[in-house]
């Protein structure tokens, strides 16, 4: 019998294929870029709590990677002993095993345990996770006397100067994982069951796949099933999970009485192979908002633990824009900001913002809610810039719903991100054709390493080059978007 960690008790949970494969085919696992970046905040939120935990001074961490096993166990039994706070103490049970984030000691031989996330409420599978740990914990000897788990307060602000007490919040879940530990050994058995099995389970893919976690599995999974000519997914908001349930995995499929407008026009033109183009609708969508016009795209960074004064757990903070500039003449100007230096962005950001949309003309934008939102938030931050950017606010024109409303090519595959819909519209533009930076994540990894102290001035340089090269495409991409809705085809851009 293996010895489970918590962590593969939680695969367990989302799906009995993804334990058998993290046991049995973990070289399968592919995460994504956004699963690593959850990993890296957890680990900083973890570093932070024993800061906040250990008021005292005299915390001992159990350092697994130092110790090793089965050293961590009877690293874990002395420190008990000595009645002090201890962070990732080590239990098992044989047939399971997990590292408690935060126990503090009570009364004489009681124990509080604190379960601490990155996220910022509590979810229904942390509450599996933390009843986990107390089965655990309990069964190897533990007397525990309380349960919580510590989350992000995401309304807290960051004064500054390393001061993060307020950060985390407690949720005390005593009584429900008191009644929920029963459960765990029941989850544990079946888990050793399926990991004792010589054969994958045999499991479809699902809403599992990304809940409560994106699982690295999915593009294994999804490559042992059967290819799909028109695969439902292509249908724009439809809830294709109860039809895949009945077997009806191809859009055509789908009888037409069961789908919206868009979702009509989205498969007719996929079966059909051909174009949607209300050219004289999106002329006319476009007629009122006359030259010059702007451009304009925004790249944001957020982080759970705020390194800059004056912002928010998760604020999407902006780094970095791309504005172009077409005048009634067809002449095209572009303008851009981006700041590597690792200080707060946001003021300087505003300040030029302003500078370069202008007095007048449309601001357009592709998904405007995004951009409106953050300078918004830049507005009530700086308020002698608010009149500024609340002026460029209401200049906004959005281009994304012209683009859903009066285009649509079956390469889109019911999207029309602009990734999707640029090359369907100008073939001849594509993010491929970068370098390094082709996507918002690229560019967030791109900025995140651009401002860490130990990169060299020459990678910051060449990541700089990327930046703006991938965040002036946004932005250009745009521009030969509505040259084509306009009607302007004959304008050299």
């Amino acid at each position: 019998m293996r010895t489970l960690s918590k962590s593969k008790i939680m695969a367990f949970r989302q799906c009995p294929r993804r334990v058998w494969l993290e046991v049995h085919r973990p070289d399968l696992k592919e995460d994504s870029a956004a699963t690593q970046a959850s990993y890296d905040t957890g680990h900083t939120v973890g570093d932070l709590a024993r800061r906040l935990y250990d008021r005292g001074g005299d915390g001992e961490l159990i350092d697994i990677d130092k110790l090793g096993f089965p050293a961590v166990f009877d690293a874990t039994a002395e420190a008990l002993a000595s009645r002090h706070p201890i962070f990732e103490a080590a239990f098992t049970t044989g047939d399971a095993l997990a590292l408690a984030d935060v126990l503090l000691p009570v009364g004489q031989r009681q124990w509080r345990m604190v379960e601490v996330k990155s996220s910022t409420s509590v979810k229904d599978a942390q509450r599996e996770d933390l009843a986990i740990q107390a089965h655990i914990a309990t069964k190897a000897g533990v007397n525990l006397k309380s349960m919580a788990l510590a989350h992000i307060d995401s309304s807290w602000v960051y004064p500054g100067d390393e001061d993060y007490s307020g950060l985390l919040v407690e949720a005390d879940l005593t009584d429900e994982t008191k009644e929920r530990v029963g459960e765990v050994q029941g989850w544990i058995d079946a888990a050793q069951a399926i990991v004792a099995g010589s054969d994958m389970p045999a499991i479809k893919t699902g809403p599992q796949c990304d809940s409560p976690y994106a699982c690295g599995f999915f593009e294994h999974c999804a490559s042992l099933e059967p290819v799909v000519e028109m695969p439902i997914q292509w249908l724009p908001r439809f809830r294709a999970q109860p039809w895949i349930e009945q077997g009806v995995i191809d859009l055509r499929n789908v009888p037409l009485e069961e789908l919206n407008d868009v979702q009509r026009r989205v498969r007719e033109c996929t079966v059909q192979g051909r174009v949607h183009f209300d050219a004289e609708g999106a002329k006319a969508d476009l007629a009122a908002h006359e030259l010059p016009a702007y451009f304009l795209d925004f790249e944001t960074i957020q982080f759970g633990v705020p390194i800059w004064a004056g912002t928010r757990p998760y604020q999407q903070i902006p780094f970095q824009y791309s504005v172009h500039r077409l005048d009634a003449r067809g002449h095209l100007e572009h303008g851009e900001f981006l700041d590597l230096s690792g200080r707060d962005p946001s003021r300087a950001f505003a300040e030029q913002l302003i500078a370069d949309c202008g007095d007048a003309g449309p601001v357009f934008v592709y998904n405007a809610a995004f951009e409106k939102s953050r300078m918004a938030e830049l507005a009530g931050r700086f308020t002698d810039l608010k009149e500024g950017l609340e002026a460029i606010i209401a200049r906004v024109i959005d281009l994304l719903p012209i683009a859903r409303n009066r285009y649509y090519h079956p390469s889109q595959k019911g999207s029309w991100s602009i990734k999707a819909v640029l090359p369907a519209v100008v073939p001849e533009l594509s993010y491929e054709a970068l370098d390094g930076v082709r996507n918002g994540g690229d560019a967030q990894e791109a900025f995140l390493e651009a401002i860490h102290p130990q990169t060299s001035a020459e990678q910051r340089e060449t990541l700089r080059t990327q930046l703006l090269a991938y965040c002036a495409l946004d932005t250009y991409a745009m521009v030969r978007l509505w040259q084509v809705f306009a009607g302007r085809t004959n304008w050299r851009l």
